[in-house]
């Protein structure tokens, strides 16, 4: 941060604090939180000197490990605290088992994530899980920017060298996060930082911001002051809501159906004084963590203004902007946006959700974009609209269904594993392959249940993997999975495979779908038929007319059904339930090389040995008990 968080900034917070509900204990609860967190920073700044002094002095080793008991504990009282006040906020609900709509453990551990992925590695005082940000340090050191641009999916201006924050990325950038852990012989290329993405901060005239932990302080000082920001957030009881947080600052909250699932997007809708917008979809949350000691990846494109605003084209399928300001709608911002402007903020850049489409120039966007939005949809025009079959659409519309001729093999990197079964597993696939599910809908599920699974990679990090990173086992606090998914019967054991970072020895937070097409080994999918438009458009039909080799996912969605959803009903008829706000980008691929220079994971990935590799288990280790 440039800039301490001084007495007047707290006085400033503690009066846009004044007009919340006095009868809600939890609002509450975060007002003296967060002003808890302007105490510890103001501290942390003051003993900032002796401190560096310190560490320059420290054995490094000796430092990480100090720091690590820290998290530790910290990540033990988390946990306890979660837990307690599920209790209290639903008694009816057993927090260790849980009954969610669709995927239970896989949901319960994206609702614990919000008190793991406060994993400073560095001291802190107690805090609740409720958010990831209320005793964290505002001060933090910045990674350093990036020495120089490439072309990564084909989608960054040629000749682009410029350094680090003064790149523009007018056809888009897919790139790495920055890692203080990396191996600098394996970090070669380039990557983005938080200030990087930011920059130049003073020029931000108004930003919407999403994330499903947040460290606000710390986020806080990577703005100007004086910049608004609609802050769009989860709410642990599932009740939309609209709260003034900190001075310019709107916090808001989507619905969530009896407070089951999460708001997990992660994006950015940056404006700057210019009249350019930056669009940002990314795998990581808006902690320091997620920026510093673990893997994410971030795609980046910038949007020209209009000179004058035109009207919305009128378009037979949705476009990206006309995507965006769906999800916009869904998130609850147009309350918040309506509320800055009446306000003390009448001159955003943005008055109506809908002006994004008028009013800026997306011709250039070549990429998808794939919510999920948390609900019971029914009906194909709602039905293909989220989730995995709004998948399935976009792959149509850009022309990336597999090939008749061709098999589909995936490779899904996330940080949380699902209850999965072949049905789900085979009806994700089928829209994975840009096919149409109606078919698969009406067949029995006595027969849907005894489909083979696909031709599907899970990559998940082993436990001996995460032993031997950088961090160890405390590093490990945000990757998912439990005893009973692993050791279910029918579990896809025999799916997984190791995933490990191309930069050295780092746990990676990335959510990636890596589909490539490559000639059929025998006969899958006989009973799915192809969409009529899917056969009308066929494979390359892109406007580049090149043929792909597949494409590429980026973004919030693990692999897991409370991220997609779950299909039900009829072909006539299909219901799809969702758990989750997801939010990512699609990139089609057009050679080999571009595959493998997408993902962040060394390939092939090395299967699991089953009887030898298990999967890391966050709630197992010693160093995550209670007590530790």
């Amino acid at each position: 941060m440039d800039e301490p968080i001084d007495d007047d900034l707290a006085r400033a917070i503690e009066a846009s604090l004044k007009e919340s509900s006095a009868t809600d204990p939890e609002e509450a609860r975060f007002q003296t939180e967060l002003q808890a967190a302007i105490e510890e920073s103001k501290k942390a700044s003051k003993a900032q000197t002796t401190a560096a002094t310190h560490v320059r002095d420290t054995n490094p080793a000796q430092a990480s490990s100090s720091s690590t008991s820290s998290f530790l504990s910290q990540r033990a009282q988390d946990e306890r605290a979660r837990l307690e006040r599920l209790k209290r906020r639903r008694p009816d609900i057993d927090p260790s088992s849980s009954a969610t709509p669709n995927d239970p453990d896989e949901e319960l551990g994206e609702v614990q994530s919000r008190g793991a992925k406060r994993q400073h590695i560095s001291s802190s005082s107690r805090s609740d899980a409720r958010r990831a940000n209320a005793y964290a340090s505002a001060s933090s050191s910045n990674l350093a920017a990036a020495p120089s641009a490439s072309n990564i999916s084909r989608q960054t201006l040629a000749g682009q060298t410029s350094n680090g924050a003064s790149d523009l990325f007018w056809d888009g950038e897919l790139r790495q996060t920055g890692n203080k852990h990396v191996d600098p012989l394996k970090d070669t290329r380039p990557v983005f930082t938080l200030t990087d993405i930011l920059s130049p901060r003073h020029d931000i005239e108004f930003a919407i911001v999403s994330a499903f932990c947040w460290n606000f302080p710390w986020i806080y000082g990577m703005f100007a002051p004086s910049t608004p920001v609609i802050a769009v957030d989860h709410s642990t009881t599932g009740d939309a809501s609209i709260k003034a947080i900190l001075p310019n600052w709107v916090r808001t909250t989507p619905f969530l159906r009896n407070g089951f699932g999460c708001m997990h997007m992660k994006f950015m809708l940056l404006f700057y004084k210019s009249g350019r917008l930056r669009v940002v979809v990314s795998t990581a949350n808006l902690v320091e963590y997620d920026w510093r000691d673990i893997e994410n990846t971030v795609w980046v494109q910038d949007i020209p203004k209009h000179p004058e605003p035109v009207p919305p084209p009128k378009l037979d399928k949705e476009d990206f902007a006309s995507v965006m300001v769906r999800v916009l709608h869904a998130l609850n911002v147009a309350p918040a946006l309506i509320n800055m402007l009446r306000n003390e903020h009448p001159h955003l850049p943005l008055k109506r959700l809908e002006e994004l489409r008028s009013h800026w120039d997306f011709s250039r966007v070549k990429t998808a974009l794939v919510p999920s939005i948390a609900g019971k949809f029914e009906g194909w025009p709602k039905v293909i609209l989220t989730g995995h079959t709004r998948l399935m659409k976009a792959l149509i519309d850009m022309g990336a269904s597999t090939p008749q001729d061709k098999e589909l093999l995936l490779e899904c990197q996330g940080s949380s594993i699902g209850t999965y079964s072949t049905m789900w597993m085979n009806e994700f696939y089928r829209s994975a392959r840009g096919e149409s599910t109606q078919s698969w809908l009406d067949t029995p599920k006595s027969r849907r249940a005894k489909v083979p699974y696909p031709p599907v990679k899970i990559l998940f990090p082993t436990a001996q993997y995460v032993r031997e990173s950088v961090l160890g086992e405390a590093g490990g606090g945000t990757m998912f999975c439990r005893r009973k998914q692993w050791e279910a019967a029918n579990f896809p054991r025999e799916l997984f495979h190791q995933t490990r970072s191309k930069r050295g020895r780092v746990l990676m937070h990335s959510k990636m779908i890596l589909a490539t097409f490559r000639d059929k080994q025998g006969t899958l999918d006989s009973q799915s038929s192809r969409a009529s438009t899917a056969t009308q458009e066929g494979h390359g039909g892109n406007e580049d007319s090149e043929p792909l080799v597949g494409w590429v996912y980026v973004g919030s969605h693990n692999f897991t059904p409370s991220a997609w959803g779950t299909l039900s009903g009829s072909g006539f008829n299909p219901t799809l339930n969702v758990n989750n706000y997801e939010l990512g980008i699609v990139i089609p691929l057009r050679s080999q090389e571009e595959a493998d220079r997408v993902a962040c994971w060394e390939r092939p990935p090395p299967k699991y040995v089953l009887g030898r590799d298990e999967p890391w288990m966050q709630t197992e280790p010693p160093f995550f008990a209670e007590g530790a």
